[in-house]
């Protein structure tokens, strides 16, 4: 019974602070209060607020620092971060990364619709979109950095769509969807069987085309547009691909090829030790 009074009582002083940190009070990068002056403030024991801490540690909104510095640092929720979660979840329900970009297919288009529909687009769209679209024509014969500033593109299309749950929800899936491009496109395999400059051109032209659109304010075009470009380009990331389901670890930077070797090495028989 003592046990469980204390989960509780470091639920409320967890609740508390997360409201202040979701709320603005505190900020990213803050520091929390140190230990001893939330005990003070809350009434509570030393275990009730280690507790607490564990709890908005496994939330990722503090990063508890252990040692003579001590203390914990704040982290503002993103939709990297929510990608993340979002990922484990789809991990362990099987998805495919087809379904992501089927999920993708349907509302980034609406993304782009947004952005035309924006009444003060010009300002605040269009000086990114042409930024980017002109970095791409820089480097379009430069494969790699063709295809970060695609990802780019993309990600601001949602960015800018002004809608905040469009934003969250949409940027989350587009953080995993760019980490699996990342995946494949950074793979030796998939560098030496694709090296089309030809390929990039006809997605630039598809860029350049739905910025168009975007600036005129034309939502239906930028919405077609979009779709259409994302049916192609998408089909062509996942033929390439050699890892069909989403995978966490993406969203930590390691590639689908090193994904499969880890899991070849854990699975491989062991030699007798007798």
């Amino acid at each position: 019974m003592r046990r469980m009074r204390q989960m509780r009582v470091a639920e409320l002083v967890a609740a508390a602070l997360r409201n202040d940190i979701l709320d603005g009070v505190l900020g990213e990068g803050d520091s929390l209060p140190p230990q001893e002056q939330l005990i003070e403030e809350f009434g509570v024991s030393m275990p009730a607020v280690r507790e607490a801490m564990r709890t908005l540690e496994s939330e990722g909104l503090v990063t508890v620092r252990r040692g003579n510095v001590g203390g914990a640092v704040v982290h503002l929720p993103t939709p990297e971060r929510t990608a993340r979660m979002i990922s484990m979840v789809m991990q362990s329900r099987g998805t495919s990364l087809g379904d992501v970009s089927g999920a993708l297919l349907l509302l980034e288009p609406v993304c782009a619709s947004l952005c035309a529909a924006r009444p003060d687009r010009a300002t605040t769209v269009a000086p990114v979109l042409n930024e980017l679209v002109g970095r791409q024509r820089e480097v379009v014969e430069d494969r790699a950095a063709y295809n970060t500033l695609a990802r780019e593109f993309h990600e601001a299309i949602v960015a800018l769509s002004g809608n905040e749950t469009m934003i969250i929800v949409i940027g989350a899936l587009e953080s995993l969807w760019s980490a699996h491009e990342s995946s494949v496109w950074g793979d030796p395999v998939t560098q030496a069987s694709d090296d089309a400059a030809a390929t990039r051109l006809a997605a630039l032209g598809d860029h350049e085309r739905l910025l168009a659109a975007i600036e005129a304010g034309d939502e239906s075009r930028a919405a077609s547009l979009s779709s259409l470009h994302l049916t192609a380009t998408r089909a062509t990331s996942l033929a390439s691909t050699r890892h069909d389901k989403v995978s966490a670890q993406l969203l930590d930077g390691i590639g689908a090829a090193a994904t499969a070797r880890i899991a070849a090495a854990r699975h491989r028989p062991q030699p007798s030790t007798r």
